[in-house]
């Protein structure tokens, strides 16, 4: 009977001993955080990763540890360089971004920060899916917009590139004198979506911040990419040249602008990522 009466007591004392060591391991977790973060802050990357991981292995449900530790991987990411180590530190990073959406889907870091690591290693396609994630949530969001037409505007030149005969440079304006019969067609069906869509996406980057200087050199170098699919038509070309130069100088002039202002200084007011007050 009293080793039947001490099982209760004994089963108590286990899920004490349980609750006791999980709280010790959330508390090393957030130890391991803390030290993750002065790392991270004084510029050491790897030490950062090291004890971002520790936490997560510490306490799988703390979703700051998971987010850090992916920042971190991201960093050591280098943009357009598609070894096998680079491309392996990518995906342990999307990973890690991926782990946080799926207990908060519509987290607009972890998107964001997914679409530009496809980016940063070529996998523009993917890239722009992403970017289109974020544009779900928030359809104002201008850098999720911008980035489209960039990516867009990427795809469209690398198709003119292999499409251009050997040796021939591009001359940005619409190579008319080889964009001719057979090449046309190609141009034409391979770059005009993406341009259609490129372009579309980069005004409405500027619909929604009309400062945005960057989105307008952008459109001057679409409208370029612009004149290659409308050979055959040289009026249109010519058209499109000069509205890529009007783009060109509206850029420059808006640039001018943002400069002046950040050197007048905000006065204590300052903006977010997307241009707003705040």
């Amino acid at each position: 009977m009293n080793r039947i009466a001490r099982l209760p007591v004994l089963a108590a004392l286990s899920a004490a001993l349980l609750v006791s060591l999980t709280g010790c391991s959330q508390l090393k977790a957030r130890m391991e955080l803390n030290k993750g973060v002065a790392s991270f802050k004084a510029g050491k990357p790897e030490q950062a990763i090291t004890h971002f991981q520790n936490a997560t292995n510490l306490d799988p449900n703390l979703r700051t540890a998971k987010q850090y530790l992916a920042t971190a991987l991201s960093q050591n990411v280098i943009a357009g360089l598609t070894t096998a180590d680079n491309i392996k530190t990518a995906n342990q990073a999307i990973s890690g971004f991926q782990e946080v959406l799926k207990e908060r889907p519509e987290d607009l870091t972890s998107l964001k920060s997914v679409a530009s690591l496809y980016f940063n290693i070529n996998e523009y396609q993917k890239a722009k899916e992403w970017q289109k994630k974020v544009l779900a949530i928030d359809p104002k969001d201008p850098e999720a917009a911008y980035s489209i037409g960039v990516v867009n505007w990427r795809l469209a030149r690398i198709n003119i590139q292999k499409l251009l005969p050997a040796g021939t440079p591009d001359d940005s304006s619409g190579n008319a004198k080889v964009l001719v019969k057979g090449l046309c067609t190609e141009v034409q069906q391979q770059n005009g979506p993406l341009v259609e869509e490129g372009m579309h996406y980069l005004n409405q980057a500027i619909e929604n911040r009309p400062s945005y200087d960057e989105a307008m050199a952008y459109l001057n170098l679409m409208y370029r990419r612009k004149a290659d699919v409308d050979c055959g038509n040289d009026a249109a070309r010519k058209d499109d040249v000069a509205k890529s130069n009007e783009w060109l100088e509206k850029a420059m002039g808006t640039r001018k602008a943002n400069e002046a202002k950040k050197d007048k200084g905000p006065g204590g007011i300052v903006m977010d990522s997307n241009g707003n007050l705040k």
